[in-house]
Parts: structure tokens; C-alpha cells; sequence
């Protein structure tokens, strides 16, 4: 939230959580935001689910079908109102664990990341690169999440 918060999201804002998992982040955004203005993908809806019954103090302030199963990044039924979350909205905020490295590594907090496979990781130069290339600037924000990612903008 601190982050999303730096980036001036008000309760207006219409946020789109891309892999959303089991609500991590959903679970203070929906309560900051205006009822149905938060909107949550992941490839699994069943882990969506689990989040929104367990995870938020009032399931019934984020609607069901704000939740997008989506494995192919299509954002299928994502409406045009969205200003967080996607390209070519006002800022797109992402983490990424970080290693140069081509074989697995241990981050900070113990977990293994790996270059080809869940969890992955991603060199610093490739994220810039690739935020470049979609037409974006890229800025590494100072903060590290409890996990040890690091924020990226794209804007």
C-alpha cells in the first residue's frame, strides 16, 4: 500500500492486481478503494477465491467476478476504467526478485529464485531493457518489499 500510496493512488483510482494470488495486496487495497473499484487476475481463480473468503475482513466489498482467471495476461472482462496496474494507464508498479546470476540463487529473506522457472528472478539491465522497449521509462523505487523484491515503475 505504501507503494501504491507513493504513486498517488486515492480511493478513486481503479486498481487492476495482476497476479493477485490469494489477495496479498488485495487485502488493503479493496477496503481503501471505492466499493468495486479493485479488480484481481491470477492464473488460478480458485487461490482468488480463497483470498477473498479468508483473507479480506468484508468478502462481500469486492465483487466475485472482479476476479479474473487469466493465465494468458488477455485480462479478459477488464474494464477501460482501470488508471493502476497496466500499460498504457498514468503508472505501472511492479516487483521483481533481482539476480544477475543464471542458476538459482537465495535471496535475502531465504527463498530460491531461478531464471527459468517459479520463482523467477530477473537481472536489473533486463528489466530496464524490457520496460524500454514497451515504449516506457523504467525507475527502480528505493523500497524493498518484506519479501526482499524490489518496485519498479514503468511509466
Amino acid at each position: 500500500m505504501r507503494a501504491l500510496l507513493a504513486a498517488d493512488m486515492t480511493p478513486d483510482d481503479h486498481l487492476l492486481d495482476i497476479g493477485c494470488g490469494a489477495l496479498r495486496l488485495g487485502h488493503k487495497a479493496v477496503p481503501f478503494l471505492k466499493p468495486g473499484h479493485y479488480w484481481g487476475t491470477d492464473a488460478s481463480l480458485a487461490l482468488m477465491r480463497h483470498g477473498r473468503l479468508h483473507e479480506l475482513p468484508q468478502p462481500e466489498a469486492l465483487p466475485e467476478d472482479h476476479l479474473v482467471e487469466d493465465r494468458d495476461f488477455a485480462f479478459p472482462g477488464i474494464p477501460d476504467a482501470v488508471t493502476l496496474a497496466i500499460p498504457n494507464l498514468r503508472t505501472t508498479l511492479f516487483t521483481v526478485f533481482l539476480s544477475d546470476s543464471a542458476t538459482s540463487t537465495r535471496q535475502p529473506d531465504g527463498v530460491v529464485t531461478h531464471p527459468d522457472r517459479p520463482p523467477y528472478h530477473i537481472s536489473a539491465a533486463q528489466v530496464t531493457a524490457t520496460i524500454t522497449a514497451a515504449g516506457f521509462t523504467a525507475s527502480r523505487q528505493p523500497m524493498l518489499l518484506p519479501r526482499g523484491q524490489v518496485l519498479w515503475t514503468a511509466t
